[in-house]
Parts: C-alpha cells; structure tokens; sequence
C-alpha cells in the first residue's frame, strides 16, 4: 500500500462518514422529517383516542336512556327487591289448606302468614266453622301455627277442636316434609 494515498482514504472515509450523519438525519433522528412523521402519529393517535373515549360517552348516554324508558326484556328481569323474603313455612301453609279445603279461601298473604277462610261445614258436621290460620316462623314447629275458629252462631269454639285443628295440620305438614325429603 502507498503511502502517500493514506491520507486520501483518510480524508474520504472522513467525509463519507460526515456526509451520512448530515444527508438524511435519519440515522441521529434529528430529521425535520422524522420528526414531522412523529408528530402527525400522535396527533393521530391522540384525535382516536379522542373518537374512541366520545363513543364510549355516547353509548353510555344511549344505555342509560334506554334504561330509563325500559325495554321489554325489563319484564323478564327479576326486579323484586331481594331483601324480600316469606317467612312462612311451606309445609305448614300447604298443609293448613289441605286440612281445611272444606273452608273457602277469603284471603291469602304469603308474606305476613295468614289464611283467612270464610264459612264452611266439615264433613259430616251440622255446624259451619270459619278459621283465621297464622303461619308466624319459617320452623316446621308447633309454636309457628296459630289458628283461630268461629263457629257460625258466633259463639265459641271448643279450645279442643281447635287444638284438634292444629294437630292434623301439623301432621299433614311432617307427611309432606317427609315426602319430600324421600325424593
């Protein structure tokens, strides 16, 4: 190699090399041009951000405007308050109006417990009855039924029929705890 060329290769690696960092800039990402690309990306990106968080906001709108006028799936929504609940014995209210079906039913309110019948004459009887039954505790206990009969001369009612009353609807309420618990 001569020696006298070294300085030549020298001076054009030198300016080579200065060339390249200056042409484009691309290589230092201190280009007019590379930085123009970057802004317009996030501007971009910011104006889609910008759309996605305006239709988030509208969807939102429209839900809770459609909320507000129902639907009619609303039907089919469970909208009772779930703090509700019966504090009846099951067993005891079937079976108070299996054993006194012979009564006809006034009114029924599952939530309070109580059955109120109207007059009716038990099989093979002579006098008509009328019975107020209070289911009053979710236990299948003898201290959760309370009933009250009346006969039709409004006069009173033997306490041993009435206690009579309550046995057979106590009975009739372990039969069918029984039946259901062999299922």
């Amino acid at each position: 190699m001569n020696l006298h060329r070294l300085p030549k290769f020298a001076l054009t690696g030198a300016a080579i090399v200065a060339l390249a960092g200056c042409g484009t800039g691309i290589a230092s990402g201190d280009s007019g041009l590379f930085r123009r690309n970057s802004t317009v990306q996030s501007q971009e990106s910011a104006e889609l951000r910008d759309r996605a968080v305006a239709q988030r906001e509208a969807i939102g709108r429209a839900s809770r405007n459609q909320a507000d006028q129902g639907s009619i799936f609303d039907l089919f929504r469970n909208g009772a308050d779930p703090n509700t609940t019966v504090e009846v014995n099951k067993y005891l209210w079937v079976a108070a109006q299996d054993v006194l079906n012979f009564l006809p039913i006034e009114s029924v309110d599952p939530f309070t417990g109580v059955i109120v019948t109207g007059f009716g004459t038990p099989p093979g009887g002579g006098r008509a009855y009328r019975a107020t039954i209070y289911v009053q505790d979710p236990a299948l206990d003898a201290r959760s039924l309370k009933v009250a009969l009346q006969s039709s001369g409004g006069g009173a009612v033997d306490p041993g029929t009435v206690r009579a009353v309550e046995d057979a609807i106590l009975t009739r309420a372990r039969q069918l705890r029984i039946q259901d618990a062999n299922l």
